[in-house]
């Protein structure tokens, strides 16, 4: 059965309020010892790193504690090679070391310098591994935090959007337009029927567009060959006014009102016959 959103929200706050991930829970087995003795303490760095630690305050305290105990050993190695000096000289009797002893000794603590480089190398390897898959948790962690308050801030948004789908369903009146209730299967298929419409349009207009200048062309043709023909239906038009004009005159209008009869009667001899069913 699917858990509900509350139900998941629930169990990983539980589970994050019961394995608490902080530097102060990791630190408590090496720091507990310290805080007990924290009064005894008499370096530099400041005791607040024990009580509210952070990643950059635990490096510098590191690389300080790396520095003082190599002073430390520096020291230490000094104060114990002069104390087996004095000892040897002041010794009843004298302490005396032979040319073959400091070979063997040289010999032995060769083998040692090596195992412990050896060991050393291990151990900064180790180091260098824990180091890396350290951040990688701690990103991986904030990645967590940061994925839980935008869970937490779900619910919200959702509400949110369904008020405003709600509201938008309410101010759509019905009817008005039918397409805007299709659901989402026949809404893509509508959509896709118009690119397909849309695409064909694009290419009769690409066709068109090709042929444009063709008939640009073929236009400008056809108003060269139109303009003579203009000047010549002008000049004849002329010549029909001047020739009337000059007909006009010699008959003295006689002539105008005898063609105006004449076609007055025609079409009443054209109408009669209509009427009576006579053909000419």
């Amino acid at each position: 059965m699917a858990q509900s959103h509350s139900e998941v929200l629930d169990a990983l706050l539980d589970a994050q309020a019961s394995h608490e991930l902080s530097i102060i829970k990791l630190s408590e087995p090496i720091s507990g010892p310290l805080k007990q003795n924290g009064a005894e303490r008499t370096s530099d760095v400041s005791a607040e790193v024990f009580e509210n630690p952070t990643p950059a305050s635990l490096e510098a305290d590191l690389a300080h504690y790396k520095e003082l105990f190599s002073k430390l050993r520096f020291s230490y190695l000094e104060q114990v090679t002069k104390e087996k000096f004095i000892r040897a000289i002041v010794g009843d009797p004298p302490l005396v070391v032979e040319h073959q002893e400091n070979v063997e000794l040289e010999e032995s603590l060769a083998v040692a310098k090596a195992a412990l480089k050896a060991q050393k190398t291990e151990v900064a390897e180790l180091v260098a591994e824990l180091e890396a898959r350290g951040r990688e948790l701690c990103r991986k962690y904030e990645n967590i935090q940061m994925q839980t308050t935008q869970l937490q801030e779900l619910p919200e948004k959702i509400g949110a959007l369904q008020t405003s789908v709600e509201e938008l369903k309410a101010a759509q009146q019905p009817g008005s337009n039918p397409t805007l209730n299709l659901p989402l299967e026949k809404t893509l298929a509508l959509v896709e029927e118009r690119e397909r419409e849309r695409a064909e349009l694009n290419r009769q207009l690409e066709q068109l567009q090709v042929m444009v200048p063709r008939k640009t062309r073929e236009l400008e043709r056809l108003n060269a060959e139109l303009q003579p023909l203009e000047v010549k239906r002008l000049g004849s038009t002329a010549s029909a006014r001047e020739a009337k004009r000059r007909k006009e005159e010699a008959l003295g209008g006689v002539g105008d009102d005898l063609e105006e009869r004449g076609r007055w009667w025609r079409g009443v001899e054209s109408g009669l016959k209509g009427m009576l069913g006579v053909e000419s």
